[in-house]
């Protein structure tokens, strides 16, 4: 997805009727760092050097607070780089192969170009930068500041995002992935940086035309930076936000929030396509054409459901309100068997048994082993059980046929 130079308003010469071209969005380069501010660096450099070169207007950092510490160096003058910082360095070098840099590659160690993700101590509520990602609240923290600052720069139709994944701990890097795939478009590009050995974890290096001679590694052998190799890896995702408008179109809330609602509109809409057929006379139900076997336990149980849902009955609150009305339904079933039919399912021991809250629970649980066994519909039907909050079958009337 490169992107081509911003386009020129036309001259006075041109008739009035012309209408002028539209300007190219601003390429920002959104990136993940921790303790290797070269990333940037070389990616910037990886960008430059496409088929369609892209040089980004800005650059937005998302970082932990020693990160920025680490990013203060891409500005601190070298004796390495013949006295120029890092960043002066590839914006000369940039200059110096024909790339335009006025207007562009804006970023330095402010709030704007550096984003510290921050969290709040529960012990007196004030905020905080997290100097590195260690518990699991540190990422939910890192999670939600991701996602605020990817929904943020996307929301502006005049910026083109380009992320990159290769900075950071390696969580920081899948929780970008997870954000454009929540927040970004069709057009914004995700990318992963790749430099040969030993540049990789070379002290020093930072871009291949950098200058100041040879490096040393630390077993002291030396290599020239310009015999670096860097390639840019595009990563494909699914941007979601056209799917999901109306969660999407909300307030930022938390990372885990919006995923679980996201999570909720699918099993919701794959829901819909599942069609339910359940024998009461026999063991015996169908999912979408295709024949299940359960055991008399869970068919009484499915069918229990099944049947309170058919009726528009509304989910119990709780398993513990489920019990009884489930033992009176069978009581109910075995009074309907007619005489003669001593075979018949509803008069096996284990369904005659009442249950408890306990023998519920196992039964539905063996439901969802059986339904996940069994995919593509059978994994959704497993979504679609009772459980805490919506003690019901969730699906709707119609889609459930008795006979």
């Amino acid at each position: 997805m490169p992107t081509k130079p911003r386009r020129s308003k036309p001259s006075p010469a041109q008739p009035q009727s012309q209408l002028p071209d539209l300007a190219e969005p601003d390429v920002v380069l959104v990136a993940v760092t921790g303790m290797s501010p070269a990333i940037l660096t070389e990616t910037l450099w990886a960008l430059a050097h496409r088929s369609e070169p892209v040089i980004p207007a800005r650059i937005v950092a998302i970082t932990t607070a020693e990160g920025r510490h680490r990013l203060a160096t891409l500005f601190q003058p070298s004796p390495a780089l013949d006295g120029l910082s890092p960043w002066d360095a590839l914006r000369s070098a940039f200059n110096r192969i024909g790339h335009d840099t006025n207007g562009r590659l804006r970023f330095g160690i402010t709030g704007e170009d550096v984003s510290v993700i921050t969290d709040v101590d529960p012990s007196t509520g004030a905020s905080r930068e997290l100097a590195d990602l260690r518990s699991e609240a540190d990422h939910r923290a890192a999670a939600d500041a991701i996602l605020e600052r990817i929904r943020s720069l996307a929301s502006n139709p005049d910026v083109q995002l380009v992320g990159s994944i290769a900075g950071g701990r390696k969580t920081m890097g899948a929780l970008l992935y997870a954000a454009f795939t929540l927040a970004a478009r069709e057009t914004d590009q995700l990318t992963h940086v790749l430099i040969n050995e030993p540049f990789e974890t070379l002290p020093g290096f930072w871009f291949p035309a950098q200058p100041g001679g040879p490096l040393a590694a630390r077993d002291g052998s030396r290599h020239d930076p310009a015999s670096a190799r860097i390639e840019l890896a595009d990563l494909s995702f699914v941007p979601l936000r056209n799917l999901f408008q109306r969660e999407l179109g909300r307030g930022v809330g938390s990372f885990g929030r919006l995923v679980d609602a996201c999570r909720s509109e699918v099993q919701q809409r794959a829901s819909e396509q599942i069609h339910l057929t359940i024998d009461q006379a026999s063991i015996r139900m169908e999912l979408n054409q295709t024949v299940l076997r359960l055991s008399p336990r869970e068919h009484l149980v499915l069918l229990f459901f099944a049947t309170r849902t058919k009726q528009g009955a509304p989910p119990f609150a709780a398993l513990k309100d489920a019990t009884a009305p489930l033992n009176q339904f069978q009581r109910t079933l075995t009074t309907n068997v007619r005489p003669g039919h001593d075979a018949d399912w509803r008069l096996a021991s284990p369904v005659t048994q009442p249950m408890t809250d306990d023998d519920v629970r196992r039964v539905l649980s063996e439901l969802r082993r059986r339904f996940f066994a069994s995919p593509p519909h059978g994994t959704t039907l497993a979504g679609c059980l009772p459980k805490r909050g919506h003690f019901g079958l969730n699906l709707k009337g119609p889609q459930i046929h008795l006979r």
